[in-house]
């Protein structure tokens, strides 16, 4: 516990001044470890010394019954200095008279002692702990705000990932290698980061084109480079993908491409065979519309972002038919994945056809579109008797996609839903006025539908040509026209949020949110 020599640590003294810690981890295997006290609070203690593999003895006059059904030894009486006799640890979560003796015993044998709410009699203070596989942080406040600590440890708890185990992997065969390779001390932290950096190659949006190396990795899951010395001044890029781990492929297991709709955004909404599709694939193309959340259900997978969005470069139509056949002629499982449903404006009839073309199998996995999914969490029935007996749902991308359309769409008893028509709502309800829709036709712009940020905007054509909403949010949103829009203002659950509608002389329209 100390170095020979050392003087123990004494009991932190009442006083303002916080102690200084020396922070450490103890291997307490096979080894006693004395509580005393066997109330509730020493109850919550056990567990972790049990975990630690820790011979526990418990002292005290009355037992917890969670502490009765322990493997543990107990002893019901009060403490005793020998009950300090060979061991390496102490827990105190008695009154403090009783810490008190108890941290004062063990000072004397040069004992560490935790005890419990207890800073002044303590010479061990426990921090906030998280622990995922062999990995353990611990968040000390040096006994001042455990409530602190415990908000930190949620905080990290969500930023670590959730195949840490992976990282552990990686990081034990470096060891190795550096150690076979003499690989000094000061480069080792580059080549591990580098290393980790490899479990995730094609997680990145990489936009444009996808190159040669990257497809490489991604698709075939093995170095775009025979030996590091083929390419020694390689970029990151490169790198990274040259050391991307090898991912066999199936001999028993026949290679699918499945296209796999996402949904709206909530994972709770993916269907069950999405879910099983992403679990194990080998290969994962997305759109830049799926969330994280849902990604993440690909925890095996090596990920490429393919996803087009407004005004930005993207991977052409092109590239990802090859990606997606040249992953299925490796006998693997490849999951295309895309934001609601794949045949409804995913370009998933394109893709299947180039599968098809190249006698490729493939399966469709549907999910909830959008258009389906947006008005009905907002309190829209697309479809409502007396209201609304049809349906029509375009594109707003594009005048050319969308006119034809509209312009045969009579003013009553359809709802007509807009895809991709955020930022030509002007323009979109303009052209229905003019063609005999009530500018008092009620209007939704429907945000982040099926997620925490989901918000609602309620109006009128005419409000929408006058150029409202001028504040938008920065989410994908969904336009719906007709009547049922009515219906929200009884159906909406309370959590669709709202925006204000704006007078359109008050403020500078919002950048593009597509």
């Amino acid at each position: 516990m100390t170095d020979a020599g050392s003087s123990p640590p004494t009991p932190s003294p009442g006083g303002t001044a916080p102690p200084v810690l020396f922070p450490a981890f103890l291997r307490l295997s096979g080894k006693r470890v004395l509580v005393v006290g066997a109330g509730p609070v020493a109850a919550s203690k056990l567990k972790a010394l049990l975990d630690a593999e820790a011979d526990v003895t418990v002292v005290a006059p009355l037992v917890h019954s969670e502490i009765e059904a322990s493997p543990v030894t107990i002893h019901r009486r009060p403490f005793e200095l020998a009950d300090l006799d060979g061991v390496w640890y102490v827990v105190a979560a008695a009154p403090p008279a009783v810490n008190r003796a108890v941290s004062a015993a063990a000072a004397a044998r040069q004992l560490f002692v935790n005890a419990v709410d207890d800073p002044p009699n303590a010479s061990v203070y426990l921090g906030a702990v998280v622990k995922r596989e062999d990995v353990i942080l611990a968040i000390s406040t040096s006994g001042r705000a455990p409530a602190l600590a415990g908000l930190l440890r949620e905080g990290l708890d969500r930023l670590l990932p959730a195949d840490l185990d992976a990282w552990l992997r990686v990081a034990d065969a470096e060891r190795v290698r550096w150690k076979a390779a003499g690989i000094p001390m000061e480069a080792r932290r580059p080549e591990l980061l580098r290393a980790l950096n490899a479990i995730y190659v094609g997680r990145a949006h990489h936009e444009g084109e996808v190159s040669a190396d990257v497809e490489t990795a991604v698709i075939e899951g093995r170095p775009a480079f025979a030996s590091a010395d083929a390419a020694p001044s390689a970029s990151p890029a490169e790198a990274t993908a040259r050391q991307a781990p090898p991912i066999p492929t199936s001999e028993t297991r026949p290679g699918l491409v499945s296209l796999v709709g996402a949904g709206p955004g909530d994972p709770e909404l993916l269907t069950s065979r999405a879910h099983t599709r992403l679990a194990e694939a080998d290969v994962v193309l997305y759109d830049a519309l799926v969330s994280p959340a849902i990604l993440a259900l690909a925890s095996h997978a090596r990920c490429l972002s393919v996803g087009k969005r407004h005004g930005r470069h993207s991977v052409s139509q092109d590239t990802i038919n090859r990606l997606l056949v040249r992953g299925a002629k490796r006998n693997q499982r490849l999951v295309r994945l895309k934001a609601g449903d794949p045949y409804v404006f995913g370009r998933g009839g394109e893709e299947a056809l180039a599968l098809a073309a190249a006698g490729l199998p493939f399966e469709v996995v549907p999910g909830v579109s959008s258009a389906i999914a947006a008005p009905a969490l907002a309190g829209i029935p697309v479809t409502h008797r007396g209201l609304a007996s049809g349906v029509l749902v375009v594109s707003g991308h594009a005048e050319s996609s969308y006119a034809p359309a509209l312009d045969s769409l009579a003013p009553k008893g359809t709802t007509l839903v807009v895809l991709m028509g955020v930022n030509t709502r002007a323009q979109i309800a303009g052209r229905l006025v003019a063609r005999g829709w009530s500018d008092a036709t009620p209007a939704a712009l429907l945000f982040a539908a099926s997620t925490p940020d989901a918000r609602t905007w309620i109006g009128t054509l005419g409000d929408l040509v006058a150029g409202a909403p001028l504040q938008l949010p920065e989410s994908p949103g969904t336009l719906v026209v007709g009547d049922v829009v009515s219906l929200a203002a009884t159906l909406a659950p309370a959590a669709s949020g709202g925006l204000q509608v704006t007078d359109a002389a008050d403020v500078e329209p919002a950048a593009s949110n597509e």
